[in-house]
Formats: structure tokens, C-alpha cells, sequence
């Protein structure tokens, strides 16, 4: 349908009736550092959210207005659930949340992977979520240990090399 046929009062009213965006229905754990990078996005969408209430006069700024309010709701409702967990508290020699494991596969390939909380994983830069099953794989594990790791494209055994924690300075 042309734009010209769909009414202003339409384009508001589906703007008020932005759906939630969904939350996780795993605990929301997240290291200190994820915990600030969540209040970081926050302050960013209130900016956001400020700098469109100029345009709330018209449908576009109407829609934009909506949308960055919808986020700021998800982003206060993940910290609101947040539990920071401190890695410099796990066991130095088991992989927990927040560690850095260095792992060996069977072609000899070192890689490494943080376990970090759902908002931080960003597999281009080695970290996985905790809820991943690259990490549920890993946690528990001790250096020498092999695990197995299980994905859609075949099951791969993993050697642990190293275990770090970085706010242990490691």
C-alpha cells in the first residue's frame, strides 16, 4: 500500500503498540565489565531518547521515539536482572563464568573464548555466552581435561590449555 493511503493516526498508533523486545529466560549473569558496558548502551538510548523528542510532532519521529523508548525498556529491565558476578572469585584452576580458556582442538588449533554474560557474547571477538554450548561444554573443566563439544555440525573433543581470569590481572 502507497504511503499516501496510510493515515498519521496509523503510523501512531502502531509506534505506541511497539512490542516489549524479549527477554532471556536464563538468569542474566554478566561480569563487572558487562554490567557497565549495559549501563554504557543505556546512557547512550536516554541520549537517543532525548534527541528524538524533538521530532515526537511527526510520524517518523513518532516510530523512532517509540522505538529507542522499547529499548531502553529492555535495557532496564537487563539490569534491573542483572547478577554481576565477580570471575576473581571462581576457582583459579576451573573454568567458571568470566573465564578466558584456551582450548586445543584435534587438528592442533589453539583458540581462545571468554565465557562472558548473554549481552557481552561476541564470537568475532572470542566470547561466548555462558548459555552457549560451547560454554556449558567448558565450565567445570580443569587444564588437561578434554570435553565435548556439541554443534550442529558434528561433535568436536576440546583440550583445555589454559584457564585465566582477567580481573585477577591474569
Amino acid at each position: 500500500m502507497s504511503r499516501a493511503f496510510v493515515s498519521e493516526n496509523t503510523i501512531g498508533a502502531a509506534a505506541d503498540a511497539l512490542p516489549d523486545l524479549p527477554q532471556s529466560p536464563h538468569p542474566n549473569y554478566v561480569t563487572p565489565q558487562g554490567h557497565r558496558l549495559l549501563e554504557q548502551r543505556l546512557a547512550a538510548a536516554q541520549m537517543r531518547q532525548r534527541e528524538a523528542s524533538g521530532g515526537a510532532g511527526d510520524p517518523a519521529g513518532q516510530l523512532a521515539l517509540a522505538t529507542v523508548n522499547r529499548e531502553i525498556r529492555f535495557l532496564e529491565a537487563r539490569l534491573e536482572r542483572a547478577i554481576v558476578i565477580d570471575p576473581a572469585q571462581a576457582p583459579a584452576d576451573e573454568v567458571a563464568f568470566g573465564a578466558i580458556v584456551e582450548v586445543v582442538d584435534p587438528a592442533g588449533e589453539h583458540r581462545i573464548f571468554g565465557i562472558v554474560g548473554e549481552d557481552e557474547a561476541d564470537v568475532e571477538h572470542g566470547k561466548v555466552s555462558w548459555v552457549s554450548p560451547l560454554a556449558r561444554a567448558l565450565l567445570g573443566a580443569h587444564i588437561g581435561d578434554t570435553v565435548q563439544w556439541r554443534r550442529p555440525a558434528g561433535e568436536v573433543t576440546l583440550e583445555v590449555a589454559g584457564i585465566r581470569y582477567p580481573e585477577r590481572g591474569g
